[in-house]
């Protein structure tokens, strides 16, 4: 009992120390220490929450513009003006200073490949023409880069490869998958970004063993690839940012199944009349055959 009453002492002169360092009065302090939040600031604290994650997940590049079209797609409604104050209260920052202004033209083109696909993403039948692109997942073990092939027909992803390292077997891993499934008959056009990975000399040797023809984007020109930009915004608002992967192993998995068992046989996408990528091609097949 003795010590218990020392120690309520010892608060109550910690308090009122605090009191007189703030001017205020204690009984205003006990007041306000009883006063529940008001609506505002827990809606404020859970909507901190999903900022704080959209930041991270852009690897703390994003700014306020970007995180509240990120919290838009999820469905979260809120002013971007109040995103900006919530991360600046916090000390989110924005990675500005790194960019090149985008040029007028669009883009220098690529020197080892022309960009025959020329933002033609309507195709008429399948294996005409496939997309390639690479994207990183975060995981507490560090990151996963996961390179994928998508059939412009279709919009089927018909080839991926996750690997820790970005190197030229990540995307050529992607391709052999894509070769193997697809076995085309004729000449197909592969187009990719200027990454260096598809700039490479074991790139190019293996698009001329198989009767693959290369095609590249302009110079920082994400729109001359979109379709497999669409793709990796679909995994990662749908799948990846409603996960925390605690290692390389859990992403695979989970990368995995949702390609391989949601996007390709399930997911109903607009491009293909709300078929599933494996349902649109197996009635094109079925078309033809009855013709």
């Amino acid at each position: 009992m003795r010590y218990a009453f020392i120690r309520e002492q010892q608060v109550q002169h910690a308090v009122r120390t605090l009191c007189r360092m703030m001017r205020v009065h204690p009984s205003g302090y006990y007041v306000w220490l009883a006063t529940p939040q008001s609506r505002r600031r827990r809606e404020d604290e859970a909507l901190l929450g999903h900022i704080k994650h959209s930041w991270l997940e852009s690897g703390g590049v994003y700014g306020y513009r970007k995180v509240h079209t990120d919290l838009r797609e999820l469905g979260i409604g809120c002013g971007k003006h109040r995103v900006y104050r919530l991360m600046r209260t916090e000390g989110l920052r924005s990675q500005s200073g790194y960019r090149r202004r985008p040029s007028p033209r669009g883009g220098r083109p690529s020197v080892v490949a022309p960009n025959r696909l020329q933002q033609q993403f309507n195709v008429s039948e399948p294996n005409r023409i496939w997309v390639t692109d690479i994207t990183y997942i975060r995981t507490y073990e560090g990151w996963l880069y996961l390179a994928v092939v998508l059939d412009l027909f279709s919009r089927q992803v018909i080839g991926w490869s996750m690997q820790s390292r970005i190197d030229r077997e990540l995307v050529l891993d992607a391709l052999l998958m894509a070769v193997w499934r697809r076995q085309p008959k004729h000449e197909v056009i592969v187009h990719s970004d200027q990454g260096s990975q598809y700039g490479s000399h074991d790139w190019q040797a293996f698009l001329k063993a198989h009767g693959l023809v290369a095609s590249m984007s302009r110079r920082g020109n994400c729109h001359d690839n979109a379709v497999a930009e669409s793709f990796f915004q679909l995994l990662k608002r749908e799948r990846i940012r409603r996960r925390i992967y605690p290692g390389r192993d859990a992403a695979r998995q989970d990368v995995f199944e949702y390609i391989e068992m949601f996007y390709n046989p399930v997911r109903r996408h607009g491009h293909t009349d709300r078929l599933s990528p494996v349902e649109f091609e197996r009635r094109h097949t079925n078309r033809l055959e009855c013709v």
